[in-house]
Order: C-alpha cells, then structure tokens, then sequence
C-alpha cells in the first residue's frame, strides 16, 4: 500500500461519502475502483496535536552547531538568524492559523496515475473566466499562491477589469505537502504535466493556461512541449534561457564569452556564481536526496536552516528574506514541509530530473509549440536577456522585466505576479471560456 498521509491528515466528515458514486449492475467492483479514483474528493487538514507537541518538544532540544567563523553568509546561513528564527517557531508561531485558512479555500484531491493529488481550486464569479494551473516549486508549496487567489479570481477588487478573471487550480507537487509521496520513480516534470493535464480536464476545462516558478516553470515548460489539446498558452518567471555556447563555458568555470552584451554577461555572471558559490543544495540533492534526507526528516532546525537559507538567497531583499516575507510566511512553508514528513520526497524531484534548469538545449524549450510569456523579477536568480529569451522560445509570445520580486514573486508581490497574469495571457482569452 502507497504511504499516504492518513496518519497526519483528516478528510472533512463525510467526504470519503460525498466522494464515492453509485454504480447500478453485476461485476461492477472494477468500475466502481476506477470511478472512485476518478472522483473529485473534498479535503480538509488537520495535523494531530501529538504532532505539533513532538515539533516544539524538538525544536527546544536543538543541538546547536558552533558560530560561523566569517562576518558574511559565505558559509552559509548565520547562526544567530536561524536561532532567532527558530526560537519563534518554537515559542510563539501557531500552525492552527494556517490550516483555518486553508480549510476555508475550496480544496481537493484526486488520484492520478495511483497517486493522491491534493489542490486548490477555485473559481471566479465571472463565467467566461479563463482557468489558469499554476505550479509551485521547491522549497515552496501551495502556501506561495494562496494571496494570488483573490487577484486573479475577482480582479475587478484588484485594480483589474472583470474580463480579467482567471479560475485557479492549485496543486501540490507529487511528494510535496499534501500530495501523496511516491514510493516508486518516474515523477519527473514530464510525467507532472500529463498529470496535470489530466487534473484539468477532471475538473471539466476544456482550455487553460499554466503557469509556474522554480519547477513549476520546469513542469510549464514541459507542458508546452507536451502541447494537449486545450492548452492555451504558458507563462514561466525561471525561464530556461542559457545557449548551449555558455552554459559550457559556465560549466568550466570560465569567465563570460567575448561578444555578450552587457545583460547577457551580467545573467552569465549571476549564474556562475549560483553555481559556483550556491548551488550545492541542488547538487546533493540531485545525487544524494536520501542521504540529505535523514537530517532534514529528524531535525527541524536543520530542515529551518536549509529553507531559509533559499529564502535569504532566493527572495528580492539583499540576503534578508525578512524585508520580503514575515517570519510566519516562512515557518508556514517550513512546517509544511515538516508536518508532512516530504524533506526527501520533495527532494527526489531533483533526482529525477538530472538535468540544468535554466540550459535552453536540456530543456528543449526550442520545441515548445504553444505560445511563452516570461516575466523577469530582479530578485530571481537570475535576469533572463530577452535576447537569449527569444533565442530559447521560438514561440515567444510576451517578455516584461519587472522591477519587484524575486523568486518567490507569487508569493512576494501577489499583485504585481497577478497583473503579469493578466497581460501575460490576454491574447489567448478569446473562445478560452468552458
């Protein structure tokens, strides 16, 4: 049996009820399997008390390593910051508040291809609206897109027009939050955007849009190149834009070819030194994600520090992730990820997916058929050139750079991401209705 989150996790009374159908004839247990895996279930959190206790009882047991020994975040995230941050966690922070908020969004799961997918979906008051997925990213969850919900779904409260109204899913990652973890391989960026593909068309869309940061550009990209029938159009904020000539010179170490322009050496610039100084999180756990795990699944100070140190790297703030995002925001994502024991699961992604993220040629954006749109925020890690962008996306279609925001833009600027969405994919509105 698949390890499921029954343990920590409470359906709604009644939901396992509402979702069952009834099926009329003999030899119907076959079909009543299929017809339950189908189903569109209501879902509800509820993390057992027992669990939160064992959290803070941890979290006050902390073994704490020795003080940094330089005046800068070159050997990683400072000790008295996470201390600070965790101290919080442990004395004052309330996970209850974030399961109120969620229990009052309309959310979901379903199973696809045997695993339990769990979702947000919402919808708008206009019926022409334009359904829009939109996929997270590591070390981020559905908790990044939760203020993006009114925005996007009742523009006309948010500066918007109301022709502008998008209905919004929302789903967790296969292995992250209240996704099922998979106890098999084979969930790569590919096989995430059949599956939601599939979400989808359940829900009843017969077009939309996808959109997505982090993996969820990943898994957008993967889309277009999958093209279904339906999908409109997609919109990445971490696009794969580096040509093939300089992500090998980056990948030997050497300083920026001769003949870039003044963007495309600072991009080059950016990304040598993620690589070079940042990126060993990715490394381990791209070769070694159960190894990484066991810290992370024992320790909630570890898994603190190894989050916030994205945070502080990743968010449009100077190394400060507190000027962008308040230290609930965080220790909401971080108890996530806890609560739900998914360190390795979210990490095996990387496993999965063996390949440069931002390399035009590993992620064959030449073969995307349905049009692109990229915003580029200042504070991503780095500031995509619309020269390689056009290069990279034949079927470029909308390039805005923007001057707030970081990697975390959804989750950081709401708003501005939500106004992006608005103009990123006001040309395939059109016939786009259900």
């Amino acid at each position: 049996m698949k390890a499921s989150m029954s343990s920590r996790l409470r359906l709604v009374p009644g939901a396992l009820a509402l979702a069952m159908v009834s099926l009329a004839g003999s030899g119907s247990a076959f079909a009543a399997d299929a017809a339950q895996s189908d189903a569109i279930r209501p879902f509800k959190v509820h993390v057992p008390q027992a669990d939160l206790d064992d959290l803070r009882h941890r979290v006050q047991a902390t073994r704490w390593p020795d003080k940094e020994t330089v005046n800068d975040e070159s050997q990683g995230v400072q000790l008295a910051k996470v201390k600070a941050l965790v101290d919080y966690w442990g004395k004052s922070y309330d996970w209850r508040k974030v399961e109120s908020r969620l229990n009052a969004l309309p959310m979901f799961e379903t199973t696809i291809d045997g695993e339990k997918i769990q979702f947000i979906h919402v919808k708008s008051g206009n019926p022409n609206a334009l359904p829009l997925l939109i996929t997270h990213g590591w070390p981020g969850s559905i908790l990044e897109m939760t203020k993006l919900i009114g925005p996007l779904t009742n523009p006309t409260a948010f500066g918007g027009k109301a022709e502008d109204a998008f209905d919004v899913i929302i789903p967790s990652m296969p292995g992250y939050g209240f996704s099922e973890r998979p106890t098999g391989t084979g969930w790569t960026p590919d096989h995430i955007g059949e599956a939601w593909d599939t979400l989808v068309k359940r829900l009843g869309y017969t077009h939309y849009v996808s959109a997505g940061g982090d993996w969820g550009s990943v898994v957008a990209d993967a889309m277009g190149r999958q093209a279904p029938e339906g999908l409109l159009a997609i919109h990445v904020n971490m696009p794969a834009t580096v040509p093939e000539d300089a992500a090998k010179a980056m990948a030997a170490g050497l300083p920026a070819p001769a003949g870039l322009s003044a963007e495309e050496t600072a991009a080059y610039n950016k990304l040598s030194t993620f690589f070079s100084k940042n990126g060993a999180y990715g490394a381990m756990m791209t070769t070694r994600p159960q190894t990484v795990g066991y810290g992370l699944t024992d320790s909630p100070a570890g898994l603190a520090a190894w989050i916030y140190d994205k945070f502080n790297q990743w968010t449009f703030s100077g190394g400060d992730a507190e000027k962008s995002l308040t230290r609930d925001q965080m220790l909401d994502d971080i108890s996530l990820y806890w609560l739900t024991n998914s360190a390795v699961s979210s990490a095996r992604l990387y496993w999965e997916n063996n390949t440069n993220n931002f390399n035009a040629k590993e992620q064959r954006t030449a073969e995307i058929k349905v049009p692109v749109a990229v915003t580029v925020f200042p504070g991503e890690i780095y500031q995509a050139p619309r020269s390689w962008t056009e290069r990279a996306y034949p079927t470029l279609a909308y390039f805005n750079i923007v001057d707030k925001g970081g990697h975390f833009a959804q989750w950081e600027v709401p708003q501005l991401y939500a106004e992006e969405m608005r103009a990123a994919f006001k040309s395939v509105r059109t016939g786009a209705a259900q």
